[in-house]
Order: C-alpha cells, then structure tokens, then sequence
C-alpha cells in the first residue's frame, strides 16, 4: 500500500467496517444472553457473570494487540514498511504464546476464580460450564486480536468485518440450535452455546491468516512463533501493559461492583446483565470512530503531523458525544419494551427502568474518555490513562458504589450513577491532556537525548 494512499485514508473508510464488525461482536453477546434468558435467567445470569471473569483473561493479549496497532500505524505513517512487517511477525508469536498460558490457567482454576463471584446453585454451574468451555479456547481469540491488529493498521478493516460477519453466523446457528430444540435436536442449553463460540473463533483465525497472506502477502509460518524480537517485544509490551493495566483496572473494578450487585438481589443481577448488553448499543458506534480515529492518529504522529492529530481527536469528540447521547436517550424512551425483550419478571423490569435514564446522562462521559484516551495512547502518551483511570474507577466507581448502591440503599440505579461520575470525571481530565498536545513533550525528549549525545 503507498504510503499516500495510508495518509489520505478518510475517517469514515477505516470506521464503517469497524461499526458494522462491533455492532456483529456485541450483537453475538446481545444474542447469546437473550437466548438464554428465554431458556433459563439463572442460565443468563450465569454466563453474564462467566463473560466477566474471562473478559479479564482476553485483556491480557490485548497487551501486544493495542501496542501493535499504534507502532505498526506510526512506521506506516513514517514510511518505514519493513518495521511494520516485522512486528506483525512479532505480535503473532507473542499472542500465541500469551493464549496458550491463558487458557490452561482458566480451564484448570476457573472453578476456583469464579467462586470468588460470591455466586451459588444453578447460577455458578451455568458460569462454571461456559468458563470451562470457552476458556480453554481463549488462545484462539488471542490469536484473533492480534491478526485483526495487523489488519487494521494497514487499512484492510473490511476483511475483519468479513470475519466477524461468518463468525456471528455460525455463534448465532449455534445458539438457536441450543437452546430451541429446531429440527428435534436435544437442548443442550449453556454448553451449545459455549461450542458454538469456539467453533465460530476457529472459523475466525484460519480466515484472519487467510487474509493476512491475501492482502499483505505476510505468510505466517509455524516458525513465527519463536522468532520474536526482543526490541520488538519491549515496543509492544511497553505500550501495551500501560494500556492494558488500564482496561484490566476498570474490569476489576467492575468484578469488586458485580459483587456489590449480588449482596442487592438476583433480580438486580438479571437486570445489571441485561442492562449491561443494552449500554453497549450506545457506546457502538463511539467504539468504533474512536478506533478509527486511532490508527489515523498514529499514522499522523508517525508522520509528524501533529496539528493534524489534535484536531482530528476534537472532531471525533463532538461527533461521539452527540451520537452516543441520542442513542441513549431513545433507549430510555422506549425502555419497557425493550427490556421486555429479555425477560418477562416485572420486578426486574422496574430495577431496570429508572437506570435507563442514569445511562443518558453515563454515555457521553463515557464517550470522551473513550475517543481521547485511545488518541492519546497512539501519541504515545499511554501511562497518563493507567494513573487517572486507577484514580477514578477505584476511588470513584467503587466507592461511590457501595455508598450510593449498597449503604443508601438506592440499588442498582445508585450504582450505575457512580459510573456515570466516573466517565465524566477520565473525561475531562482526557480533554484536558488531549488539548496540551502532549506529544511535544515527547518531542522536546527526544531533542534533548540528541542535544546530550552530540
């Protein structure tokens, strides 16, 4: 690909695949809970809470997949062809390896991490089941998210989009088959639906290599897995584990809130998991442009186009907040039958109606912090995000959690307004690091190296 074609790339051609693959991923977990909510809402339950724990273990290879997304995008954006080849090789032997560590450590202590949910009866066996299941299969989602990675730094998202087109088709056929009974074949309930993931992630990384070697002509070989470089290595981890650390503090953070959840009741469960997967449909498409914008900004900060980047990362802003509170606000207005969807218990249904509206005022927080903090990761600017985060989500998600949620007694309606206070808060301290370009510090860094060496 010539190095104008990588420059010029609009925003709106790198993120329409990229929404139209997210809205398929999330819409797979969408899917997957309404299925079992009709089947069982302990079964939902369950899974809900199994999804957490190994959303936990998947943040681990999204180590080396953010840090080589931003450095394959700078050496694109800096012209420099051959590094980018070199740690797409690289990222794919890391995330190997990282897979297959994960995964033995879920299928043989999941049962032990699980427990540490404080959940019980049919709820955990279901939890226990899919962990098992799906968790010694986490290797090939790492090696997913690394190819994807390779992909998308060069351009080629509509071929990821492919992917996840196939491989929703063949979760969801497998859902169906599991928990409707179709064509007389038995109910097989949570461990269907698990199989069914794990077919659908082989189908995804035998096609991601396919395309890999199609559009790159990068044939990754067996040999790959061994042949990682060590400065390579310490590029991608040192990106990744900052951006990593703070992903993996906000699912944490989110861990200690669940169990919060569990002291209110089952039904605030249900209705915690249900509400869980509506939110994602108003962060969708912030995902998305924010990723996009991402890649763009790299490749400018490679190509030392600085106030190019910065203003691309206020343009993406305005557009996400807008976004991301209009499609909040007409869930929230047609909340009941929405939620009706999922479950028929009226109790969990009048838990989930008033935190529709706490959602309105979360999500273009939640926007800000998502968009920027991503920009700045790709101007290199990645422990800022990890210190503000931690700050925030602990002594601001958790605590007020408690207090509002737990010790005032306002439920799960308290607990989603201190997430909302928390989103704001990363926000705006993101705004305001965004707005003081902070890559001139890293700029004035380098110079200053140079100024001593000479």
């Amino acid at each position: 690909m010539s190095t104008n074609k990588l420059q010029e790339q609009t925003l709106f051609s790198i993120t329409w695949p990229l929404l139209i693959e997210l809205t398929l991923h999330m819409g797979m977990g969408i899917m997957a809970t309404l299925m079992l909510s009709h089947y069982s809402d302990d079964a939902a339950s369950g899974v809900g809470v199994a999804n957490q724990l190994l959303n936990i273990f998947i943040l681990v290879f999204t180590v080396t997949s953010i840090g080589a997304t931003v450095l394959i995008s700078q050496s694109l954006g800096a012209e420099n062809f051959k590094k980018a080849r070199q740690l797409s090789r690289s990222v794919f032997g890391l995330n190997f390896w990282f897979g297959m560590i994960i995964a033995l450590i879920v299928f043989f202590f999941g049962e032990h991490l699980l427990r540490l949910f404080d959940i019980e009866g049919k709820v955990f066996d279901y939890g226990l089941i899919f962990v098992r299941i799906c968790g010694a299969s986490l290797f090939l989602e790492s090696l997913s998210l690394a190819l994807s990675a390779v992909l998308r730094s060069h351009g080629f998202t509509k071929e990821s989009m492919v992917v996840t087109v196939i491989m929703d088709l063949i979760s969801i056929g497998g859902n169906i088959l599991a928990t409707t009974g179709i064509l007389g074949l038995p109910i097989t309930g949570v461990v269907g639906v698990s199989w069914a993931i794990v077919v659908a992630r082989s189908f995804a990384v035998l096609a991601l290599i396919y395309f890999v070697y199609k559009r790159l002509s990068l044939r990754l070989t067996f040999s790959d897995l061994f042949k990682a470089k060590k400065e390579d290595v310490k590029s991608l981890l040192s990106i990744g584990i900052p951006s990593a650390g703070e992903n993996l503090s906000y699912q944490l953070s989110q861990l200690v809130i669940t169990g919060f959840v569990v002291t209110i009741g089952t039904s605030a469960l249900a209705s915690r998991i249900y509400l869980l997967n509506l939110s994602m449909i108003c962060y969708l498409f912030t995902l998305a442009i924010a990723q996009g914008t991402q890649l763009l900004v790299a490749r400018y900060i490679g190509g030392k186009q600085y106030e190019r980047a910065l203003r691309r990362g206020v343009r993406t802003l305005k557009i996400a907040m807008i976004a991301s509170f209009i499609a909040s606000l007409i869930l929230a207005l047609i909340g009941s039958p929405i939620l009706s969807i999922f479950t028929d218990d009226p109790k969990i249904i009048a838990i989930g109606l008033p935190v529709l509206w706490a959602i309105v005022i979360t999500e273009p927080g939640r926007a800000m912090n998502i968009v920027l903090m991503s920009s700045l990761k790709s101007a290199g600017d990645v422990r800022f995000p990890v210190i503000i985060g931690m700050i925030s989500m602990w002594g601001i998600a958790v605590v007020l959690s408690y207090v509002l949620g737990v010790h005032l007694g306002l439920g799960l309606l308290g607990i989603w307004i201190a997430q909302g206070a928390d989103e704001w808060f990363r926000g705006c301290f993101a705004f305001r690091r965004w707005l003081s370009k902070p890559w001139e510090r890293k700029v004035a860094k380098i110079k200053m190296k140079a100024l001593k060496t000479s």
